[in-house]
């Protein structure tokens, strides 16, 4: 199984205060802006790794 990791949060100011526990190579997806993610680092956008590439 491969998962992608997003995030979700109601507000971007709520999003903010958390920005130091979001995790390397995830997405979030905030409510109030719900046509974009925003991706924390990392080479794939809404794709799973394999197990090789890292």
């Amino acid at each position: 199984m491969q998962l992608v990791y997003v995030t979700a949060f109601p507000i971007r100011a709520v999003m903010a205060r958390y920005l130091g526990e979001i995790t390397w190579e995830t997405e979030v997806w905030v409510a109030d802006a719900p046509s974009h993610l925003i991706q924390f680092n990392g080479e794939r956008f809404l794709g799973p790794y394999n197990n090789h590439s890292h």
